[in-house]
């Protein structure tokens, strides 16, 4: 998701808008905007250059453009977390690992989830060692 030239608040509010959406510029400036200290103008900016990124759609309803993500949310997720990965971890998952071992509170389900996730990169690698 970087490669296409978000930035680190565009991708926020991608997320945001994917989690709440269809919003208004009304909407996302008094909810997301106001929480980080955003002024209307500058959500209204934010939205049209998601829009022209392709990253948003917009649709108008009763009189107002409303505004929605072109990706589903578990999408826009995934492209938040590779542009932390990347750009934060320089890559690397490991810190973000340890930061998991650190966390006393990982529930049982996130436990489960993990575990499935890793039993999936282990079979996948067996698979692709199998294919040489």
């Amino acid at each position: 998701m970087r490669g296409t030239g978000l930035g680190d608040q565009e991708l926020a509010l991608l997320g945001w808008v994917a989690e709440h959406g269809p919003v208004s510029v009304g909407q996302a400036a008094a909810e997301y905007g106001a929480a980080h200290g955003l002024a209307r103008s500058t959500v209204l900016t934010m939205m049209e250059r998601l829009r022209a990124k392709k990253r948003l759609q917009r649709r108008r309803s009763a009189g107002v453009y409303v505004y929605a993500a072109r990706e589903a949310q578990d999408q826009v997720l995934r492209g938040l977390v590779q542009s932390f990965v990347e750009t934060k971890l320089a890559g690397s998952v490991s810190p973000f690992v340890y930061y998991l071992t650190e966390k006393s509170d990982v529930s049982e389900s996130e436990l489960s989830a993990l575990e499935a996730l890793v039993a999936e990169l282990q079979s996948k690698r067996t698979r692709r060692r199998k294919g040489k």
